[in-house]
């Protein structure tokens, strides 16, 4: 009883236009069958096929992006929109900058002024008590300079400091773009995953299909059940569910994709050949002494430490007294012309020393010591999640390559098993059973293939990421 009331329920599910869209369906089973009369059985292949067509044939809404891009076009484009690399690339603009300040420190100051000034006056002839008016006009003009002789080694220190700065700059630009890379290539990577997993939806409608019309023709003659046309029904429906997963996968991998080049909707990866997995040219070991040695991470933290370092002498430098020399020339009149006029000179060398400034002197003495601690120990922690890095990074290769290995096989052990499965159902010495576990270790296997591949190259693109550099 329970039986025939899902049946019922099964055929219900499906009737209505399907039938009238495959009429053939309905001729071409022989009229003597057992089961011919009722139309139940009839409706789900029907559904089966008519379904089948919108799964493979996407909606506008989405279709794949009409734009698609190489691995290499897309690396180029999204260093162009990345706004991390943008912001390295000022820095280092800024650090140059300051650098030449350092540098400037060493030159003499040189500045010229001028001034005129209009005035009335009214003044009483001590002769004749008569009032008169008049102007006061003047007319001055200047040139000064200034040099620093002694500056208790300030300028040196801040020297130090700025070119230390630049070469953190420029490693942390580095560290930035090949962080950007690493992001491109995972994002452009789980758009390639997402249209493979797409292949292996569709190869798994069209086995389906092919599984519910095998189970339509077994039951029209009688040498199947009810439940083998509703197990394959089941199975045609999740695979559609697999398909719009990967199709929503792929969509979601586009636009994220389509951000990082600086493109304003979704686009697409161009195919790209399967690469067998190839070693590293370097042992394990000669790679982790050439990360700690060259890698932009650790080499941004030790100039980060270098110019910490600066910052201490450079604040230490201030207990010293400082020595200026000075010079100026000076031009004045009372007319608007250079004809005539006074003028005068002066030279100065001065020393100055501050005994008490309300221990600002300390205070930047203990911030740069503090950042010279927190340089140090941020140094140390690169180092180490460096080290962890590049361990788990070569870890994945070897288990992703092995994996591909091992998927490669599954996938062609799994189609011999469907091969031989569909032809023991269509001989009718299995069951549909059998043959829907066969054909989703299939399944499994290339899902499986799939994602070793790009966990590959993922795991590759994370530690070439490390060494700043291929590998």
């Amino acid at each position: 009883m329970t039986a025939w009331a899902l049946g019922v329920l099964g055929g219900m599910a499906v009737t209505g236009s399907t039938w009238a869209q495959e009429p053939a369906v309905q001729t071409s089973k022989p009229a003597d069958a057992p089961v011919a009369a009722p139309t139940e059985p009839v409706a789900p292949a029907a559904t089966v096929t008519s379904e089948a067509r919108p799964a493979t044939a996407q909606p506008p809404s989405e279709a794949k992006a009409a734009t698609s891009v190489t691995l290499e076009e897309a690396i180029l484009r999204a260093m162009k929109a990345n706004p991390q690399v943008a912001q390295a690339t000022g820095n280092v603009t800024n650090a140059e900058a300051a650098e030449r300040s350092a540098v400037g420190a060493y030159l003499p100051n040189l500045s010229a002024s001028a001034s005129g000034a209009l005035s009335s006056s009214r003044r009483i002839d001590p002769e004749t008590g008569a009032v008169s008016s008049g102007s006061n006009d003047t007319y001055a003009a200047g040139l000064a300079a200034s040099w620093n002789v002694f500056t208790g080694g300030q300028r040196g220190a801040n020297r130090k400091q700025t070119q230390a700065q630049t070469g953190a700059a420029e490693a942390q630009l580095v560290a930035q773009r090949a962080n950007a890379v690493l992001e491109v290539q995972r994002s452009f990577f789980e758009v390639l995953r997402a249209e493979g997993l797409e292949q292996v939806a569709n190869s798994r409608i069209e086995r389906a299909k092919q599984n519910a019309e095998a189970a339509e023709r077994r039951l029209a003659v009688g040498s199947a059940t009810r439940s083998d046309l509703l197990r394959a029904q089941l199975d045609h429906t999740n695979a559609r569910e697999a398909l719009r997963t990967a199709e929503t996968q792929r969509e979601s991998a586009t636009l994220s994709l389509g951000r990082l080049i600086g493109e304003e909707g979704p686009v697409g990866a161009r195919p790209m050949a399967d690469e067998a997995p190839r070693p590293i040219a370097l042992t394990p070991d000669a790679l982790l002494v050439e990360l700690e040695a060259n890698a932009p991470a650790v080499l941004a933290a030790a100039a980060t430490l270098k110019a910490s370092e600066a910052g201490v002498s450079a604040a230490k430098a201030t207990y010293l007294p400082t020595v200026r020399l000075s010079a100026g020339y000076d031009w004045f009149n009372q007319d608007p012309s250079f004809n005539g006029g006074s003028t005068s000179w002066s030279v100065r060398l001065g020393l100055a020393y501050p005994i008490f400034d309300g221990f600002l002197r300390e205070e930047r003495v203990q911030r740069a010591r503090t950042s010279e601690m927190v340089s140090q120990a941020q140094l140390a922690d690169t180092r180490r999640a460096l080290r962890s890095g590049a361990a788990q990074a070569l870890a994945q290769i070897r288990l992703s390559a092995d994996r591909i290995g091992f998927s490669e096989q599954a996938v062609e052990v799994a189609r011999e098993d469907l091969k031989v499965q569909q032809e023991r159902y269509r001989l009718g010495a299995t069951t549909i059973l059998d043959l829907l576990t066969s054909q989703e270790s299939l399944v499994q296997s290339e899902i499986n293939l799939v994602s070793a591949r790009f966990d590959y190259r993922i795991a590759r693109a994370e530690l070439e990421a490390l060494a700043g550099r291929p590998l």
